[in-house]
């Protein structure tokens, strides 16, 4: 019994749906990239913000803010636009993966 516990514990831990979500991937794909330049540090307009090293907690909740509609002053009309393509843990890996950027 033990041992197919310890199998059963094994394949979850393996599983991709509890894997760590790559933030730096999700970044280019749900493409933050196209407005926020591909290392998060280069806006495509000047008005855009530049996102690399901001802080993951406040990131984060601006990305939930403007995605539920908490936040909608400035250019949150085009992130709003966007914000449907991603879910709550996809927000949290690319806010963290965005703290790391310099």
């Amino acid at each position: 019994m033990k041992i197919v516990m310890t199998l059963i514990a094994a394949a979850f831990v393996a599983s991709p749906a509890f894997a760590a979500l790559d933030g730096a991937k999700l970044y280019g794909e749900k493409t933050c990239n196209a407005c926020h330049g591909p290392k998060a540090d280069k806006p495509l307009m000047p008005n855009y913000p530049k996102l690399a090293g901001q802080n993951a907690a406040y990131a984060e909740q601006q990305m939930k803010d403007i995605k539920s509609g908490a936040r909608n002053n400035g250019q949150t009309a085009a992130m709003k636009g966007v914000m449907h393509l991603v879910n709550d843990d996809e927000i949290k890996a690319i806010s963290d993966w965005l703290s790391k950027q310099k």
